[in-house]
C-alpha cells in the first residue's frame, strides 16, 4: 500500500511539474516587448484596428489576450497583454472567430503572419504577398496545444 501512494505522489508531483514548467518556460525565455516609441510610430501608419478582449467565449483564465491591434500592409502591432504561453502563432482568418472550434474550422482559410515571442505588446511583420485587407480578424493561436488565446476583429 506504501509503494501505492508512493507512487501516485511522485507521478502526481511530476505532472504538476511538467504542467509548470510548460508554462514558466515561454515566461523565463521571452525577449523584451517592443519599446513604446516602435509601437507608437504604428499608430498613424495603421490601415485597421482592433482590440483582443479578454472575455471572449474561447478564452479563460490562462488562456486570454487585451489591447489594442493595430494592423499595417506591412505589420501588425499589438499595444497590450497576452497571457503568456508556448509556440503562440498570429494569424489573419476571413471571418470573426471566438473559439477553438471556430478557428478550426477557418484556419486552412487563414493566412499564419509569424510567431508572437512577447507577452507585453507584440510587432509581428506581414510575409510578402499576404494582403490584410483580405481578411477580417487577427487571431493569436498556440500551436502547440490547438488552443485558442484571442481573437480581435479590425473590419
Amino acid at each position: 500500500m506504501r509503494s501505492i501512494i508512493l507512487l501516485a505522489t511522485h507521478a502526481f508531483m511530476l505532472a504538476a511539474g511538467f504542467a509548470l514548467g510548460v508554462y514558466a518556460l515561454p515566461i523565463l525565455t521571452a525577449p523584451p516587448g517592443p519599446d513604446k516609441a516602435a509601437l507608437q510610430a504604428t499608430h498613424a501608419a495603421a490601415v485597421y484596428k482592433g482590440r483582443f478582449d479578454r472575455n471572449l467565449k474561447g478564452s479563460d483564465f490562462v488562456h486570454w489576450g487585451e489591447g489594442d491591434v493595430r494592423i499595417l500592409p506591412d505589420m501588425i502591432a499589438h499595444e497590450g497583454r497576452l497571457a503568456p504561453g508556448p509556440d503562440y502563432k498570429l494569424y489573419l482568418a476571413p471571418e470573426f472567430v471566438d473559439t477553438k472550434e471556430g478557428f478550426l474550422k477557418v484556419k486552412e482559410k487563414s493566412a499564419r503572419v509569424g510567431d508572437v515571442k512577447t507577452f507585453d505588446g507584440f510587432l509581428v511583420p506581414v510575409p510578402a504577398g499576404v494582403d490584410v485587407g483580405s481578411y477580417t480578424t487577427v487571431v493569436v493561436w498556440c500551436e502547440a496545444f490547438s488552443q485558442f488565446i484571442s481573437a480581435a476583429k479590425y473590419r
